[in-house]
């Protein structure tokens, strides 16, 4: 039976089995989807023998290994150059492994309506999820952009990367005025320290998007809901990246329409 699966350390709170099995029963394909605890001595050593496996279709790759797996993969698509994070790693009929990444684009799916051209964003983290949010937000033309980070001087090299205008403060500086502020960090995720901001200074028509789902409702996200402003969780990302990941590792669209969507978020929020 063919297979995909989902790695990290840790990876026990991954929702990405229950995504992919809903959207294989419904498509009614022979297929698995699974978790796999992998640390970062052991990334190597996983991925040679996943490849030997020709049931092995591919693996979805979340925190910390989304840099490190570029150094092991064939990139076809020059995604070190663009984004400079992989989420997702396919397997070839060769046994040749290839990664691309659909956090970009999963990320970019609920803000899409969006009008940001121009519009301030404030953006914390420097890591993989938030090379894909500022890939897709130097797409959008946004600007400018402030990154918050512990590392100052790498948040300020990631903006030049990708050509944003803008500013690299400290984790806990004073927020600016923003149209849009991403989480795009760990903070606030289970076994992470939380993510308390003050929210004073963003505008009432502000959004604010948390990437952590675990848990769905953030410090981050209370803060925003409890001034009113309009919010965006982490299923709607995970979701989003999950259907591109799902049609390249079986060759199938997973089914998806209005009902079919609001019973997943609903199995996952359960």
């Amino acid at each position: 039976m063919m297979f995909a699966e989902v790695i990290g350390d840790p990876i026990a709170h991954s929702k990405s089995p229950m995504i992919h099995k809903f959207w294989i029963d419904a498509a009614g394909i022979d297929a698995d989807y699974k978790r796999s605890h992998v640390r970062p001595d052991a990334l190597a050593g996983y991925l040679a023998s996943a490849r030997a496996d020709p049931n092995w279709r591919g693996c979805n790759v979340t925190l910390p290994h989304k840099i490190a797996i570029m150094e092991l993969v064939n990139d076809p698509g020059n995604i070190r150059g663009t984004i400079g994070a992989m989420n997702t790693i396919l397997r070839q009929d060769d046994g040749s492994l290839i990664g691309t990444n659909t956090d970009a684009a999963g990320f970019y799916a609920p803000i899409a309506e969006l009008d940001l051209a121009g519009a301030p964003v404030v953006v914390i983290g420097a890591g993989g999820a938030a090379r894909a949010v500022l890939f897709a937000l130097s797409r959008l033309g946004v600007g400018p952009v402030t990154i918050l980070n512990r590392n100052v001087l790498k948040a300020a090299a990631l903006l030049s990367s990708f050509g944003l205008t803008g500013q690299a403060l400290a984790l806990h500086a004073k927020l600016p005025p923003a149209a849009l502020l991403v989480n795009a960090s760990s903070l606030g995720m289970a076994g992470q320290p939380p993510l308390d901001l003050d929210l004073s200074a963003l505008p009432d028509d502000a959004v604010v998007y948390d990437v952590v789902y675990a848990p769905l409702e953030t410090v981050l996200l209370a803060a925003a809901r409890s001034r009113d402003l309009e919010t965006v969780d982490g299923l709607d990302m995970l979701i989003g990246q999950a259907a591109l990941a799902f049609e390249l590792f079986f060759g199938v669209a997973p089914p998806r329409d209005e009902n079919s969507d609001a019973e997943l978020r609903a199995l996952l929020t359960a």
